[in-house]
């Protein structure tokens, strides 16, 4: 057994943590985001592959039986490449992916940034955008000030009237409201990535009467799915060739 664990999460980590526990042959595989990856205890590499047909070389090169996708919920790009490429290599693929959070009261749900941009208000107030830095450009026509929390520096501004914290999670709620309070928030755009370390933000927003625009997860794959990595190490050993 050779386990490809593409990662980003905290439970990719977790993952990693069991894998090296159990003496797997496994490697990590980070896209390259962040300037800082977190270290792992497996052999990590980092960077894409190349599309579906370079991760495709990589699994057979490399000779992958199986491929634990554990990146983020809105990472859809590399998750639709690692189903093709399984399906080309016939390596099995799991999807490692923690529960969606529940509609809050209050809540505005849409499907994705554009509705989120026309969700917000067109007179100008204070927007935490907790979406990370890919998907920033959409919101620029907008004439609000907003609040970006980043883990690594831009190197330029992201956006008109933005104030930038440099930060790495998990959050928790005391911390969230005192940011949120301090920067006078009337509106939360966040991604439904689910599990607690980023759920603070939520309960802040409850705290403080901040609506909450929240963005729906894109489709996954059609791939077998669990939330725990507990299950997921399962999973490896009921796939596992006889022997193993």
């Amino acid at each position: 057994m050779r386990v490809l664990l593409l990662g980003g999460t905290t439970e990719a980590s977790r993952m990693a943590a069991l894998l090296a526990e159990a003496g797997v042959d496994a490697v990590f595989s980070y896209a390259g985001r962040t300037a800082a990856p977190v270290a792992q205890p497996l052999p990590m590499r980092v960077g894409g592959f190349g599309g579906a047909e370079g991760l495709g070389r990589y699994l057979r090169d490399q000779r992958i039986t199986h491929l634990i996708d554990a990146t983020h919920p809105f990472a859809a790009q590399i998750s639709r490449n690692a189903d093709a490429a399984c399906h080309a290599a016939g390596v099995p693929m799991l999807m490692l992916r923690r529960p969606a959070w529940q509609a809050g009261p209050g809540w505005t749900q849409v499907a994705d940034i554009a509705g989120a941009v026309a969700a917000l208000p067109v007179t100008p107030t204070r927007v935490f955008l907790a979406i990370g830095k890919q998907t920033l450009a959409p919101f620029a026509a907008l004439p609000h000030r907003w609040l970006l929390r980043l883990v690594d520096a831009p190197d330029a501004p992201p956006l008109l009237h933005a104030e930038v914290v440099i930060a790495r999670g998990p959050f928790d709620v005391a911390g969230d409201r005192a940011l949120m309070a301090a920067h006078g928030i009337t509106h939360l755009v966040a991604k439904n990535s689910g599990g607690a370390g980023a759920s603070a933000k939520l309960q802040a927003a409850r705290d403080l009467d901040v609506r909450v625009i929240m963005i729906d997860r894109p489709p996954a794959p059609d791939r077998p799915q669990v939330p725990a990595p507990e299950q997921a190490l399962d999973w490896l050993h009921q796939t596992a060739p006889r022997g193993v």
